[in-house]
């Protein structure tokens, strides 16, 4: 197993796990933990994709990674909006 795989693996497993653990209702899809599940997961993924020079799956990782970072900046937003401060 390359290095390559190795982090490709990581990444997949993570989705994956973030993936099961929604389906299972234990993370709700806006939640900042599934959010950085999905950020890190795909960020490892694409990188793999991009060793491997598979086009392909570098936008499609690399999409998800940024719609993730998105949904990260989103929930930091609406955590720091002063109607949401206690």
């Amino acid at each position: 197993m390359t290095t390559t795989d190795i982090i490709g693996f990581i990444g997949v497993t993570i989705l994956l796990v973030a993936y099961f653990l929604n389906l299972n209702n234990k993370l709700e899809k806006d939640s900042v933990v599934y959010l950085q599940m999905n950020f890190i997961g795909a960020g490892l993924a694409c990188l793999a994709s991009v060793l491997m020079n598979y086009w392909p799956f570098i936008i499609l990782e690399g999409s998800w990674t940024i719609v993730s970072a998105f949904g990260i900046l989103k929930h930091i937003k609406n955590k720091n909006h002063p109607s949401n401060r206690k």
